[in-house]
């Protein structure tokens, strides 16, 4: 008769230990935000010579202030040790130069957080990640509080308080009211848009419908277009109207107008019902649906496929499963074109700072008691990439100053969240973002096929943003090194909306740089054989993509008798909150 032993065996003690760790991290610090701050102290103590020169730099540049500080208090000129980084508006009113008292307050901030952030990332024996981690927690802990985002450190607030005497305080007090029954910090005011009337406004049908999405087929806007249709895979993250917004900003109504055949999806909104909705799922009952509504619809063999963002991740994994799947020859997507899309996760962008096994785990854990991600906390996540511009912005000129937010549709847009099923997200996060193994060749299989994303041979025209800050455009670019086929790549100015939402305009907003690429070249030795072009990439996209999408044809209608109206753009699903 076997005995259980009185002492467990190491490996049992090694799992216990892990699972106690698990449970400790996700409920005490889910999102590792004080763990790297810890370990870059800890560094710093290890490394004794270095912290006494770091410190000794601070103590150099607080002597500088100092005597920066006599020389102001005493109506001298003279300039200031800290100053802003271009791209920081917090301190662009004149008084915070021209007050000695507020030069002050300025000048002791900037230096003393410049040092810290500096310190953070020269943290010694520190992986790179690492500092990136505590350097961004740091870097939003000192943003908040900066002295413009308190009334009685913030002089414009108390100038514009004196000025309207008190109203600007009223108001700022009722904003925040506002935004406290809203949940969120509004960027611009809800009751400025409603989609349908004068967002996504093109006139067109819904000719498809299942559990996962409706098909918009957009009515022509002249009699004529080329044979083979455009199928656009909109990211399920936001909803598809970002590339509907209004008349002329509209990439759909654009299209239509160069004689192009236009299909779009609108993503369902999931709620716990959806909850073992798969990523497989996504390109069967979504992208394919998609693909055979347009083909039926037209009578076209084969269409031209777009995917933007988490939609063209989408679309790379169902390129290859569709080699695959069809066989090369077979495959129902003739070319197509990728908007800001990752495949090679290995620097995601700021985003990587919620991408670690603690993170994953915890926010896994969430969706699993909910069945779905709320968008609301994806949103709040990405504005803290961008914290200064995205939040404190709006807690200054809304709480503090009392002003109105602006009409702006791009905003309202990225307000109007969706949420994500659980068990594609985990997936995704897991499998793509942790593990990156989109780009291991058959480490992936989805839908029954291995996925290989050097199976796929057709043509491609992909487009990243200069200051894209989700999707990073050199780490975009490495798609190119993962695909076959013809390619051709195009680096906007601007960021992940406004580089792709850029129609054509005089004078110029923006410019662009494009080449063919391979699959052997650098982000940075491809750019550097390149010259600016001045305008939008739209004009090059048309150039590319006309003498592709076959001869002119009669246009069709919005709907048909195979494929009748469910319903007027821009449907239902889109409507859903």
């Amino acid at each position: 008769m076997s005995r259980r032993p009185l002492v467990p065996s190491i490996d049992t003690a090694r799992k216990s230990l892990r699972r106690l760790n698990e449970s400790v991290e996700s409920t005490v610090d889910p999102l590792g935000m004080a763990a790297p701050l810890i370990h870059a102290q800890l560094a710093w103590m290890a490394h004794p010579q270095e912290l006494a020169e770091a410190l000794g730099r601070i103590s150099d540049s607080l002597w500088a202030l100092q005597r920066h500080t006599w020389l102001r208090l005493a109506g001298l000129p003279s300039t200031g040790p800290a100053k802003p980084n271009a791209d920081d508006g917090r301190f662009a009113d004149p008084v915070w130069a021209e007050s000695p008292t507020w030069d002050l307050v300025k000048g002791w901030y900037l230096l003393l957080t410049h040092h810290m952030q500096d310190m953070l990332y020269e943290t010694p024996g520190l992986s790179q990640k690492e500092r990136r981690r505590a350097a961004f927690w740091w870097r939003n802990g000192l943003n908040a509080i900066a002295p413009s985002n308190f009334l009685w450190t913030n002089p414009v607030a108390m100038r514009k308080a004196i000025e309207s005497n008190g109203e600007s305080l009223v108001r700022g007090f009722r904003n925040f009211l506002d935004d406290v029954a809203a949940g969120n910090i509004r960027m611009t005011d809800p009751d400025d848009f409603k989609v349908g009337e004068n967002l996504a406004t093109t006139p067109g049908k819904v000719v498809f419908r299942n559990r996962l999405l409706e098909v918009l087929h957009y009515a022509p806007t002249v009699p004529r277009v080329h044979a083979t249709p455009i199928v656009i895979v909109t990211p399920w993250i936001n909803k598809f109207y970002i590339l509907d917004l209004n008349p002329k900003k509209s990439m759909v109504r654009y299209l239509l107008g160069q004689g192009f055949d236009v299909f779009i999806t609108s993503w369902k909104n999931p709620g716990d019902e959806m909850r073992d909705i798969r990523f497989d799922d996504y390109l069967t009952e979504g992208i394919q649906a998609l693909i055979d509504t347009a083909r039926g619809l037209t009578g076209a063999p084969k269409v031209h496929a777009v995917g933007y963002c988490i939609g063209g991740t989408a679309l790379s994994t169902y390129m290859a499963w569709a080699n695959r799947h069809f066989g090369p020859e077979a495959v129902p997507v003739a070319h197509w074109t990728l908007f800001t899309t990752l495949v090679d996760f290995h620097k995601p962008g700021d985003i990587e700072v919620f991408v670690d096994e603690g993170s994953i785990r915890f926010i896994t854990q969430n969706m699993a008691r909910k069945g779905y991600l709320d968008g609301a906390e994806m949103a709040s996540a990405f504005r803290l990439l961008r914290a200064n511009s995205l939040i404190w912005h709006y807690v200054v000129h809304g709480w503090l100053y009392g002003e109105t937010p602006p009409p702006f549709d791009v905003l309202y847009w990225n307000m109007d969240a969706t949420r994500m099923p659980y068990a594609m997200h985990a997936w995704y996060l897991r499998e793509l973002y942790l593990h990156n193994k989109l780009i291991e060749k058959d480490a992936l299989t989805v839908a029954g096929e291995p996925i290989d994303l050097g199976a796929i041979a057709q043509p491609v025209y992909a487009v990243s943003a200069e200051d894209d800050h989700i999707a990073p455009w050199r780490q975009t670019f490495r798609t190119m090194n993962y695909l076959n086929g013809p390619k051709r790549f195009v680096l906007s100015t601007s960021g992940h909306i406004l580089g792709i939402v850029n129609p054509p305009v005089k004078p110029a907003k923006r410019s662009f740089w494009v080449g063919a690429a391979e699959r052997g070249d650098q982000a940075e030795a491809w750019l550097s054989g390149l010259s600016v072009q001045e305008g939008s990439w739209w004009d090059d996209w048309m150039k590319w993509l006309r003498p592709q999408c076959g001869e002119l044809v009669e246009a069709r209608p919005a709907a048909t008798d195979a494929y009748p109206s469910l319903g007027d753009a821009p449907g239902a699903y889109v409507l859903e909150r």
